[in-house]
């Protein structure tokens, strides 16, 4: 756990008076099961660890069971975010959630990819890469409406 950016975060959520955060001190993956279904309208995943070698792309966070669970506890018309300076990542991503008819992608030309929309949070992440001289990509996509059967 990153001490520092949870010390970040805190400052942050009373500086704004926020009272609808809370804080999971463990990796995510263990939450999703518990989240009620269609609990949540819009999750961010910024710069996960790509994972780049071949043999451990299943550690990745995009894959096909965490997004099982994500398109269970996003709400109809949810956003989902993703953010990554890592070439294979976004490859990867993009070719996972193309298999996902329960996301839409959002993006209608490059410029909807290729710069971070105001509403999305800065990370120091994105600040190295940036720095690096790598360029991120900012995905989003929609979960589309459940299909109700009577």
């Amino acid at each position: 756990m990153f001490e520092n950016g949870i010390a970040i975060l805190l400052r942050s959520i009373d500086a704004g008076g926020l009272e609808n955060v809370r804080i999971w001190p463990a990796d995510a993956r263990h939450l999703l099961p518990s989240l009620p279904a269609a609990s949540i309208s819009r999750l961010f995943l910024l710069f996960p660890d790509p994972w780049p070698k071949l043999r451990h792309a299943e550690r990745r966070f995009v894959c096909p069971a965490n997004l099982d669970l994500l398109a269970r506890i996003l709400a109809d018309r949810a956003e989902l975010r993703i953010a990554s300076d890592d070439p294979g990542y976004i490859a990867w991503t993009l070719m996972q959630m193309q298999a996902r008819p329960e996301f839409e992608w959002l993006a209608r030309r490059p410029g909807d990819w290729q710069a971070r929309p105001a509403d999305w949070p800065e990370t120091r992440y994105e600040a190295k890469a940036l720095v690096a001289g790598r360029r991120p990509a900012y995905l989003s996509y929609r979960r589309r409406p459940r299909i109700m059967t009577p």
